[in-house]
């Protein structure tokens, strides 16, 4: 499929970075704070936490490159998954309480957060165009 016909939008690669910056800077504060953060589990460790940000980074990078290889749909289903990983951080709040973290915790875990649903909105958008432009050309 060439790219001229399922070029993702401007605003895409420039959210796809700010989650991951985003993602980036709460995984390093989990990592050098991880005794700090409540409710954690104690075999969770600093190394652990750097290789999982690897791990789920390389979702979004392989999906960034599927879309422009062409492969629209599955490389914006496979970032929008990249993009629910940031939401899952939300988890820290099932472990513990709001107030139960500090402000940086909060500001990092929420950072994270705003930056995967502007992501997922614009990826889910991006499919829903793709499959309606698809649509009304067959």
């Amino acid at each position: 499929m060439n790219l001229s016909h399922a070029s993702p939008s401007k605003p895409l690669p420039v959210l796809l970075i700010a989650f991951a910056l985003a993602s980036l800077a709460h995984f390093i504060h989990n990592a050098e704070f991880l005794a700090d953060y409540p409710g954690l589990p104690d075999s969770w460790t600093r190394a652990g936490v750097y290789g999982a940000w690897a791990a789920i980074t390389t979702l979004g990078i392989v999906g960034w490159f599927m879309v422009r290889a062409g492969y629209t749909i599955a490389g914006l289903g496979l970032i929008a998954l990249y993009a629910t990983t940031g939401m899952d951080s939300l988890g820290h709040y099932v472990i513990a309480s709001f107030s139960a973290h500090t402000h940086a915790m909060n500001f990092t875990i929420l950072l994270e957060v705003s930056a995967a649903v502007l992501l997922f909105c614009e990826s889910i958008r991006l499919i829903v165009r793709r499959i309606r432009t698809t649509a009304f050309r067959n």
